[in-house]
């Protein structure tokens, strides 16, 4: 599982992080908080505590600072891909199609996470996807894909024959 931080629609993600099962990770986005480096500090105390990873989204100067476990990037920096994973970093890399999915596995992506599968509040989703175009980009892709956008209980039971490695969710985890 990996929750996706956002200061709108998760305010209090301490208490999601917390709440995560073990082997789950926190993809903390900072969308410009000046406090960021202090949040990510308590993340990766509450992911070390809880047996979980942080990944800091798009910024690998902060994820070197507070020695975070590695980066989730926007698919316009999947080229940064084979950099970041030669620093020993767990990368994860957004697709919103099946080349860009096998592009970034094949850049050496440990995963990627395809959005929005169902309709989702947030601002950045596309048209949703859907789990049949989910599936079949999944075998498209040859390698692990999460599922992100609009994934909460109800559901992540229609994604399960889909053949993902796991589910992402924002949301979904305020009351997880």
């Amino acid at each position: 599982m990996l929750f996706f931080t956002d200061p709108d629609r998760t305010p209090d993600i301490e208490a999601a992080a917390r709440r995560l099962p073990p082997g789950s990770a926190i993809v903390y986005r900072t969308f410009g908080d000046p406090e960021a480096a202090a949040q990510a500090r308590k993340l990766l105390q509450i992911a070390r505590t809880r047996k979980l990873r942080l990944l800091i989204g798009a910024d690998e100067d902060l994820a070197a600072e507070v020695g975070a476990d590695g980066v989730h990037l926007p698919e316009r920096l999947a080229g940064r891909i084979p950099y970041l994973k030669r620093r020993g970093w767990l990368v994860t890399c957004a697709a919103h199609s099946p080349l860009a999915a096998r592009r970034a596995l094949g850049a050496g992506a440990h995963a990627v996470v395809v959005s929005a599968i169902f309709a989702s509040r947030s601002p950045s989703a596309g048209e949703p996807i859907g789990p049949l175009r989910l599936a079949r980009l999944v075998r498209a892709a040859g390698g692990p894909v999460y599922a992100l956008g609009g994934v909460n209980d109800e559901t992540a039971r229609r994604l399960l024959p889909a053949g993902l490695v796991g589910l992402a969710a924002v949301e979904a985890l305020r009351a997880f």
